[in-house]
């Protein structure tokens, strides 16, 4: 498969269960793609530099995936080569009592990056439509009963709508976003959850919470797909990716930040021409320093 087979726009339905979580069906090599990987992050680093000079376009990657899907692995492989100084990396985690106490999206406002810059969201405000589904959270909201009386399907039904608009909205003011998940298979994750508590350097990526949530898989699993088909369009699409090989995985995310950057374009700026006539001295003056 190539990129636009993991792409949903909102053309057509995810079924999660038919997306695959290896490189098995798309029958590549390995050394082949991590060559391409290699070449992509050489793009990237280019591509990343002009944005940053040109300013006029900001990038945003949501990373979203059940526990052990590599999301940490992916930013540090992927991203490791650009500019620090041009990206912001944040997690959201559990909302703080300042944080439930205003709009959902309120926590999100304060994490968009400045034109020029790439934000990584390690998680991210999906949360709002995940978890908290998942767990019901939305019934104990100290909040209007206009707004919790309402039935639990309605009440996400509106909260997609605001996702897809606030994302919209982000569009229309400079920014693109890249929207990646990280399609982990159960199995899979069993056996990165084993190396962490057999690996003493790796204990502490594990917590007890994690078997909660992966008794809840298949309730998981329902609601990642209905938020990609809830809030995948055209200007915003979501790549969902297969995450059981992480050198496959890391590859597919570079194609998509890639074509993002490319579809943006960056140019560095150009100097006025009556700058660029002083050039000439501004260089003499140098010499003769």
């Amino acid at each position: 498969m190539s990129l636009k087979e993991y792409t949903f726009d909102g053309s057509r339905k995810l079924d999660l269960g038919k997306i695959p979580t290896n490189s098995k069906k798309d029958n590549v090599d390995k050394e082949e793609i991590l060559k391409k990987t290699k070449e992509n992050l050489t793009k990237m680093q280019d591509l990343q530099d002009r944005l940053y000079a040109d300013g006029r376009e900001g990038l945003i990657i949501v990373l979203q995936a059940m526990d052990a899907a590599g999301k940490d692995s992916t930013i540090k492989h992927v991203m490791g080569g650009v500019n620090p100084q041009g990206v912001e990396v944040h997690s959201f985690k559990q909302p703080s009592s300042e944080e439930l106490a205003h709009d959902f999206l309120w926590r999100l406002n304060k994490c968009i990056p400045k034109r020029g810059y790439i934000g990584i969201f390690n998680r991210s405000y999906y949360e709002d439509v995940l978890v908290v589904q998942v767990y019901e959270m939305n019934k104990g909201y100290h909040i209007a009963e206009r707004v919790i009386g309402q039935p639990t399907d309605e009440f996400f039904r509106k909260r997609y709508r605001h996702i897809r608009n606030y994302e919209e909205y982000l569009y229309e003011n400079g920014y693109r976003i890249v929207k990646i998940f990280l399609n982990v298979s159960k199995d899979k994750q069993k056996e990165r959850f084993l190396e962490r508590l057999d690996t003493p350097s790796k204990n502490w990526k594990f917590s007890s919470s994690d078997l909660k949530t992966r008794a809840m898989w298949d309730e998981y699993q329902k609601v990642y797909e209905k938020m990609v088909n809830e809030t995948a369009t055209e200007t915003n699409p979501w790549y969902v990716l297969p995450a059981d090989q992480k050198w496959y995985t890391r590859y597919l995310v570079s194609e998509a930040i890639v074509k993002t950057l490319e579809e943006i374009n960056p140019q560095y700026p150009e100097l006025p021409d009556e700058e660029k006539e002083k050039l000439g001295e501004y260089r003499e003056a140098l010499l003769e320093d």
